[in-house]
């Protein structure tokens, strides 16, 4: 064998593998939000290893501002991010699907103004909520037109508190009467200030609006759809083992509080404990929620088109069903 033919095939065999024994692996990155997103799947983060053939690699990030500019600049396999603001990345072009809901309506109204009995109760007051646009902030304003009360003239808006957690400090500290915020920052706020009461479970009052859809999809689970078309047998594997983390979640709470903060997605046991069940924590695959979904972004194009970007998604923002 010549030198020539010789180079040839060492280059063969390192592009190919084929007679060394190695095979390329890959390592496929999950973005998740620390809350309940990160509370439901605490399973895989303690056994990553024991979910695909693959190694997984879990990274919890505190806003899905930081978890949007990820997608934009590595393009990880998976993400989580609230429902609108995955359908604005996707209206812009980027190559996501929605695979699932895991997360459902958290969101509460809290403080300190025991006064708040009903919605007329809320005329005339003010409500702090995390910022302008944001997914509180839309459905609040749904909910008060719903019960006969006009955003921003009966009801005095405060965005004050740019962060969930700024606000939830804020609500802890009495300089926040009347807010909306989302689990598990109710229960921590609570916890630090037991004047703290809950005023209104947001959920109940979507579900009295939309009896037709009663449940709010608040947060998506999405994918590269080259990866998901490539590889649906990783993704099923991730999904299942993610719906069972979930379950045990829900059935075993106080094992779960315990995992929630090792992964110090809180920090201490009782506030997540308290806090798992208005997490409203329910792995469900988006192919089997459709009408959900477009009635859920069918608020933001009315309240705020550019809450997810623009337009309603078609019909391939949600992808099929993921199988072995």
């Amino acid at each position: 064998m010549n030198r020539a033919s010789k180079y040839f095939l060492i280059l063969l065999l390192i592009l190919t593998g084929c007679h060394s024994g190695q095979v390329s692996k890959t390592e496929i990155t999950l973005l998740t939000l620390k809350g309940p997103s990160a509370m439901g799947m605490i399973d895989l983060m303690d056994h990553p290893e024991k979910i695909i053939s693959e190694k997984l690699n879990i990274e919890m990030m505190d806003e899905p501002m930081l978890v949007r500019a990820r997608i934009l600049k590595d393009k990880p396999e998976l993400a989580v991010l609230p429902l609108n603001m995955a359908a604005i990345l996707y209206n812009k072009g980027l190559p996501y699907q929605v695979i699932a809901i895991p997360v459902w309506g958290t969101l509460y109204l809290f403080g300190t103004d025991s006064g708040i009995k009903d919605w007329a109760s809320l005329k005339n007051k003010r409500v702090f909520l995390m910022g302008k646009g944001t997914t509180p902030d839309i459905l609040f304003r749904c909910l008060l037109e719903k019960n006969g009360l006009i955003p921003d003239q009966d009801v005095l808006l405060d965005y004050s508190f740019p962060t969930h957690i700024d606000l939830a400090n804020a609500v802890s500290a009495g300089e926040a009467p009347l807010a909306v915020i989302s689990e598990p920052m109710v229960s921590l706020a609570r916890s630090r200030n037991p004047e703290i009461v809950e005023l209104m479970d947001l959920n109940v009052e979507w579900a009295k609006s939309f009896p037709g859809n009663p449940e709010m999809p608040q947060t998506a689970l999405m994918g590269r759809a080259d990866f998901i078309k490539d590889h649906p047998e990783w993704v099923a594997g991730i999904c299942e083992a993610w719906s069972r983390s979930t379950e045990m979640v829900n059935l075993q709470p106080e094992h779960a509080a315990q995992r929630i903060v090792f992964h110090k997605i809180m920090p201490d046991v009782e506030s997540a404990l308290k806090s798992i069940p208005g997490c409203n924590l329910k792995f469900r695959y988006a192919s089997d929620l459709r009408s959900e979904i477009a009635q859920y972004l069918q608020v933001f194009l009315t309240f705020n088109p550019d809450a997810i970007g623009g337009k309603l998604p078609d019909e391939q923002f949600i992808c099929q069903k993921p199988d072995h």
